[in-house]
């Protein structure tokens, strides 16, 4: 056992100390000691319940014969954190998630991990220490919230921020908006749309690292989740006596699953840059054309919210995860042979049907014949920018507008709800990339308010945004502005050109306007010079490649 290291032989004498004063007797170090690694905090609504998940987690560790060891994980809560410097951390936390999991981990000789997350940059930071790591280890998260009810309808918090931008343009009474924020997020869990943590946590199931169910089932289904977390526990110690590893796990075909279903079920377009973090950890590239590539052959299934008005919970009855791989399959989209923590994918698909129609589409009669997420280029993202085309309405899939440029968030902010952005605009927030932000955060507000006002434009830049937005936003601009990238030489009145279902992305002027730009553009100060931004931004690469530290 890896954990030998810590607790045989003489010169652990004092190792086998310091655990006897937590308790660890010598039968507790005769077994496997498996770190419990649990990001609960109180400040994340998908993460408050996150200690009931760990307890079922040891108990299951320990009937099948390990020592369950806890500590913990930091978490940024996306929604709390949006539209203000906090969002900057959002993403560089993923990249501190990773390295404290492998530090705890390394220093005390784990053999394996139970990992414990929920939302947004906690799944991915998670499996990129799984994978950094490569130790026995199973992904068991806390599962979604439940769609709150308002007026007849189901609702969630991008409805909320939708309804900020209703108030401003004088659609809703500020009683109405009070009245919609009581009800849109009635419990613990991630948020109920298909947003970047859900479509995560239903990835990992995808990939192979969590177990069937991961994704979908509510996190109110107490019942249901604990007993998740206990099979969770046995799994662990199965996957440490057979020594299978996440690299096992993490290939090529179980990234192309997830990117199949990615492409499928229309999740975040914040799910190119962590699929890619995660396979490099793994030791594997994906290139944006892989994504493009899997998406021209990949029908779009299923249409949750923001694309449509069905929640996680609907998913879940309809099937779930392993519902939609079926139905994939049956065009021979899924590689079958990829190993899972329970066994492959065959096995575990192979006796699921869809049980609501009205939520997975079949493949012979999709929402539509291409997948949910499209990777645009042209000669404004040289590299690549990210759509979420299945939230995107039909008459906005080929759109021209006039550039309005903004270098930060606030700025946008302000012009947008002081009446200055019209119909036909073109908006464009830079210096929001991974080094410019930095952190590149995510920017709902801008586009929610966007949409609560009725407002017919685009939106463009080179941070990203939450898994909450629809419309024609347009993210990942890469490179960035702060790297020199084109979007940097933009300025107002240029006419923007997208065109996505032809994966283009243009502003309509030469190539000589573009090089005299170029040559006159003066790099400006960063805008955070000290503690862990200053050196996240030193550090981290584009968003093309993932946003990963050098």
């Amino acid at each position: 056992m890896r954990s030998d290291l810590v607790k045989k032989g003489a010169t652990r004498s004092a190792h086998r100390a310091l655990f006897n004063a937590m308790g660890y007797g010598p039968e507790d170090l005769k077994k496997p000691l498996v770190g419990i690694v649990n990001a609960f905090n109180e400040i994340i609504p998908g993460h408050i319940h996150l200690r009931t998940i760990a307890d079922a987690a040891k108990l299951g560790v320990a009937a099948a014969g390990g020592t369950p060891i806890e500590f913990p994980a930091i978490g940024v809560c996306d929604g709390i954190a949006m539209g203000h410097p906090g969002m900057k951390f959002s993403l560089a936390s993923r990249e501190l998630i990773a390295d404290s999991i492998e530090a705890v981990a390394t220093a005390h000789a784990f053999d394996g991990l139970v990992l414990i997350p929920n939302c947004d940059k906690i799944v991915p930071g998670m499996l990129m220490a799984a994978a950094r790591l490569n130790i026995p280890c199973v992904v068991v998260s806390g599962g979604p919230m439940l769609a709150g009810r308002y007026q007849g309808k189901d609702v969630s918090v991008s409805t909320t921020f939708e309804a900020a931008g209703k108030f401003t343009a004088g659609k809703i009474t500020e009683d109405e908006m009070y009245d919609l924020e009581a009800k849109a997020c009635p419990g613990c869990g991630s948020c109920s749309g298909l947003f970047t943590a859900n479509t995560m946590n239903t990835l990992t199931e995808v990939l192979g690292m969590g177990l069937p169910g991961n994704g979908t089932i509510p996190a109110a289904y107490t019942g249901a989740r604990i007993s998740l977390a206990k099979q969770a526990g046995h799994v662990i110690m199965d996957l440490i006596a057979k020594d299978i590893k996440p690299r096992d796990i993490l290939t090529q075909k179980a990234f192309e699953n997830a990117i199949t279903v990615d492409m499928g079920i229309g999740g975040s377009s914040n799910t190119v840059l962590h699929l890619t973090a995660i396979a490099h950890e793994a030791g594997i590239k994906l290139p944006a054309p892989l994504f493009d590539e899997i998406s021209a052959k990949t029908p779009y299934i299923t249409k949750l919210s923001p694309a449509g008005t069905h929640h996680m919970q609907d998913l879940n009855e309809a099937g779930g995860v392993c519902a939609v791989m079926h139905e994939l399959s049956k065009k021979g989209l899924i590689h079958l042979d990829a190993l899972t923590v329970t066994g492959t994918v065959e096995d575990r698909i192979k006796n699921s049907e869809i049980q609501r129609a009205d939520v997975i589409k079949t493949v012979e009669a999709p929402y539509r014949p291409t997948g949910g997420i499209a990777i645009l280029q042209g000669n404004l993202a040289p590299d690549y920018a990210v759509v979420k085309a299945s939230a995107v309405t039909e008459d906005m899939l080929c759109y021209k507008g006039t550039a309005k440029c903004f270098n930060s968030e606030e700025e946008a902010i302000e012009a947008i709800t002081g009446g200055k952005i019209k119909d036909g605009d073109v908006v464009v927030i830079r210096y929001e990339g991974p080094k410019g932000g930095p952190g590149m955060r995510e920017m709902l507000n801008p586009t929610a308010v966007i949409a609560g006002m009725g407002l017919k434009v685009a939106l463009i830049t080179d941070g990203r945004f939450s898994g909450a937005t629809r419309g024609a936003c347009i993210g990942h601009v890469s490179p960035e502005a702060m790297a020199g990238g084109p979007i940097a030489y933009l300025e107002d009145g240029d006419i923007i050109d997208i065109d996505i279902p032809n994966r283009k992305l243009n502003v309509l002027i030469s190539d000589e306007e573009m090089a005299k730009r170029k040559a006159n553009w003066v790099k400006p100060e960063p805008k955070v010079k000290t503690g862990y931004l200053s050196r996240y931004a030193k550090l981290t690469t584009s968003a093309s490649t993932g946003a990963v530290l050098e």
